[in-house]
């Protein structure tokens, strides 16, 4: 099992941002896929979720109207399209599966500064 996370970066606030997760190794279309964050000195927490289809959605509050949570299921791939960008908005990112999830991996930074 494979799951690379990449697209961050470092932005000024109000900025945007595109992260990518590519997988490989398992039935990518089988699962719900989750975005999570980790600032920090902070707990890693979840920020959005996507079902197997992609045909609902889910938000933490901090990002709701804000972050959206996209898959391509003939790639492997989930997004997380990142808009309005605030300081509070700085952490590592990471993709897994919403259940039995795998092992973190490396995830990708994103820093909102000025």
């Amino acid at each position: 099992v494979k799951v690379v996370e990449s697209g961050g970066g470092l932005v000024q606030p109000g900025g945007s941002l595109r992260l990518s997760c590519a997988t490989s190794g398992f039935t990518f279309s089988r699962y719900a896929m989750s975005w999570h964050r980790q600032a920090p000195g902070k707990e890693r927490e979840l920020v959005a979720a996507i079902i197997s289809n992609g045909g609902s959605t889910n938000y933490a509050d901090s990002v709701k109207g804000r972050f959206t949570i996209s898959r391509d299921n003939t790639k492997n791939t989930v997004y997380l399209q990142m808009n309005s960008l605030k300081p509070e908005d700085t952490a590592v990112y990471y993709c897994n599966k919403v259940a039995s999830q795998f092992p973190w991996g490396q995830g990708t930074q994103v820093t909102v500064s000025s």
